[in-house]
């Protein structure tokens, strides 16, 4: 697989920065990369580095550990990472090393990650808070108290003292975009959107569901990208399974396919949902739930913007279905009622949105202090009503096996929002256009 693209050294040293600024000077942080993981004998999962490490540092190697240390007179940017290895390099290709460290990342100092047993502990030397990650892997967790004792050791009172939550800090700084990563998540949205769109122009009814998902990651590989996620692709009544990932159905006539599908590229994920017709032409109770759907997405999009809550466009989108599920015959009753008291969640029981980044259910929080978060420019957001009547439910027939959802990645701007994927096809009538 082709090597993943670092993120720029100036971007990364950016959020270095306001990360350290938030820390204050009596503190360190260490934050440890990801490891290669086994998938089965000699064979490794493919790596992919922790989204923390590579928003922080850009280091896109595996076992690499970061120190931060605000106002360090010497630098204040020190990676531990693998040194090169000639006959390793035969096996797996070229290592970055100490000296790339330095000069291609921006490290102001490098050493091999063998040497950090001897080195971290003099670095804690000053600081009396440790900010870190604990609890996520118990042999680094030990490492790291080793470090602080070794260091209290050495130097009493003045080392760390105090074990300090990382993520809180790195998380809320990643929830609100930079324009150059909203330039990374706009070129990821396009990838993908031309991908669903090509999909649209190539569906036939025979076709199976893992050869669509063969043409997303086509589009996907070409552009030197991968899926964000196990790619959905679920056709009649697989649709209403919301993960569903078997994908080794065939496409029948007269069904509806639901397809879930985004590139990760650079590390910055594309999320889009799109509900199609297989044979190109909705059937009359297709397009009746299509449109709730749809309409319910696009109250949604109105509710995004500076100011409102993240759980606006929810509350609005959640509306509007309820309403047509009232209008189907979905569901009896006072719509205010019916939202009340949950009932509702039998046919849309997921959230209409989560935050979108390096992850693609991105890090941050959704409330502070008991509130719905507010929305801010550089947030972005994924807008994903959906509705599912799996076969059997106690409603007409011809309702039955329906599953849509319709999903968007929108970045919050200074005056409303900027819809990201709104290339692919969404109408009725542009869909049928495309499949034309």
């Amino acid at each position: 697989m082709p090597e993943p693209i670092a993120m720029d050294a100036t971007e990364t040293a950016r959020h270095r920065d306001a990360l350290m600024q938030r820390m204050g000077d009596d503190a360190l942080a260490v934050i440890a990369g990801a490891s290669m993981r086994p998938r089965n004998r000699d064979v490794d999962y493919p790596f992919r580095q922790d989204s923390d490490f590579r928003y922080l540092t850009g280091f896109i190697e595996p076992d690499a550990i970061a120190v931060l240390i605000p106002g360090r007179t010497a630098g204040s940017f020190i990676l531990f990472s693998r040194e090169r290895d000639p006959q390793r390099e035969t096996w797996e290709g070229r290592t970055i090393g100490q000296t790339a460290a330095v000069e291609e990342y921006g490290a102001d100092a490098a050493y091999p990650i063998d040497e950090i047993d001897a080195v971290l502990p003099g670095l804690m030397a000053g600081r009396r808070r440790l900010y870190c990650r604990l609890g996520d892997d118990e042999a680094f967790d030990q490492r790291l108290i080793g470090w602080v004792e070794r260091a209290r050791a050495q130097r009493g009172d003045d080392a760390p003292q105090a074990y300090e939550a990382l993520d809180p800090l790195v998380h809320a700084l990643r929830q609100v975009k930079s324009p150059a990563e909203i330039e990374r998540m706009g070129e990821a949205a396009r990838i993908s959107a031309a991908a669903h769109t090509r999909l649209m122009e190539t569906l036939r009814p025979g076709m199976a569901e893992y050869e669509v998902e063969a043409g997303l990651l086509y589009d996907f590989r070409r552009h030197n990208g991968e899926p964000a996620y196990p790619i959905i692709v679920g056709g009649g009544a697989n649709a209403c399974v919301l993960h569903y990932i078997a994908n080794g159905d065939a496409l029948r006539d007269g069904d509806l396919l639901l397809v879930d599908a985004g590139v990760e590229l650079d590390g910055y994920a594309a999320d889009i949902t799109r509900t199609v017709p297989v044979n190109g032409r909705f059937s009359d109770a297709q397009r009746v739930v299509y449109e709730v759907v749809l309409a319910a997405q696009q109250a949604a999009l109105e509710r995004v913007r500076p100011g409102e809550t993240f759980n606006a466009a929810h509350e609005a989108a959640t509306r509007v279905l309820v309403e047509g599920m009232v209008d189907l015959g979905l569901l009896e009753g006072e719509v205010d009622a019916l939202i009340e008291s949950g009932d509702y969640r039998r046919y849309f029981m997921h959230r209409t949105g989560h935050w979108l980044g390096m992850d693609v259910h991105d890090v941050g929080g959704y409330r502070r202090d008991g509130e719905w978060l507010t929305l801010a420019p550089g947030m972005v957001v994924t807008v994903e009503p959906g509705l599912y009547i799996p076969p059997g439910s106690p409603v007409d027939a011809r309702w039955q096996g329906i599953g849509v959802r319709i999903e968007d990645d929108c970045v919050v701007t200074g005056d409303g929002h900027e819809n990201l994927t709104a290339a692919v096809p969404k109408s009725v009538e542009a869909i049928e256009a495309a499949m034309a």
